[in-house]
């Protein structure tokens, strides 16, 4: 899953929206470049969730997605196209634009309508954890920022009991069961320890019986790990993308499509015996 930020103001730098026209032709270049670097599905975002971002309006977001869902469904026709929104009014922009899939950080939880709105359109859903809390950041200049302050019980049983209540809100609200993929949420909410225990034991989110994502991409807690800036983490990145296909991660969201594709197949081929025949 190749990342597509159309904010002007992603924690990794790679945000997309210089201005509207400007930002839907990058995205279409970006997207071609994914495509050829072997990513399978697009994921367009339009409100940055970076720690410490401001929030946008439901009309803004559109106004930032749809032109390029627009584009990308007519320059790409057979491709996936995932968006990354937590509001129903903005997913349902999306899927009348050509989105197929729905990537809600808030896993059901910011908006009640927006399960139905999954449901209506027959779309998959990807249910992300997040005890986020905007209030309690921490800001390392060179490292980037951090959700701090959140506590677990015990985190992977309090992650898998959360990410079990949405998925019982979606299944509640009409989505298919087999249309659910799970998220563990790296970043979100969690110290740094937590994220590595997370994709240490990704195989007992798998075990709930749904497809995992895996979304740890150049993230803070890789840089406060090899005390590295943003932009030099595909090393720390190409790790988590390993370690977590091994332990059962189905899909990898990345910045770096090119480079954690070939992390991808590789571990595939060792792990789970991906294109022995070749």
């Amino acid at each position: 899953m190749g990342i597509l930020n159309i904010t002007p103001d992603s924690f990794s730098g790679d945000g997309l929206l210089q201005s509207p026209e400007k930002g839907t032709r990058l995205a279409r270049e970006q997207a071609q470049y994914f495509l050829d670097s072997g990513a399978d599905i697009f994921d367009v975002g339009g409100e940055s969730t970076r720690p410490g971002s401001q929030p946008i309006t439901a009309q803004e977001e559109i106004s930032r997605i749809v032109p390029v869902i627009r584009t990308l469904r007519e320059r790409f026709p057979g491709a996936l196209i995932s968006m990354d929104t937590s509001r129903a009014e903005v997913a349902e922009a999306g899927f009348n634009a050509g989105a197929q899939i729905l990537n809600d950080v808030w896993a059901l939880r910011a908006d009640p309508q927006l399960a139905s709105v999954a449901a209506a359109f027959g779309a998959p859903v990807i249910l992300m954890h997040n005890r986020s809390n905007p209030a309690s950041v921490e800001v390392r200049a060179r490292l980037g920022n951090a959700y701090i302050g959140s506590e677990y019980d015990d985190l992977l049983e309090d992650v898998k009991r959360e990410l079990l209540a949405s998925v019982e809100i979606a299944v509640k609200a009409g989505v298919k069961e087999t249309h659910l993929i799970l998220d563990p949420g790296i970043g979100f909410g969690k110290t740094r320890d937590h994220n590595l225990e997370l994709i240490n034991r990704l195989d007992e989110i798998r075990a709930l019986g749904y497809p995992v994502l895996l979304g740890a991409s150049r993230k803070s807690f890789i840089g406060f790990t090899l005390d590295l800036p943003m932009d030099q983490r595909i090393e720390g990145t190409a790790a988590t993308t390993a370690v977590g296909i091994a332990r059962g991660a189905d899909i990898i969201r990345a910045h770096d499509v090119k480079e954690m594709a070939r992390v991808a197949k590789m571990t595939d081929a060792i792990v789970r015996k991906a294109g022995r025949a070749v």
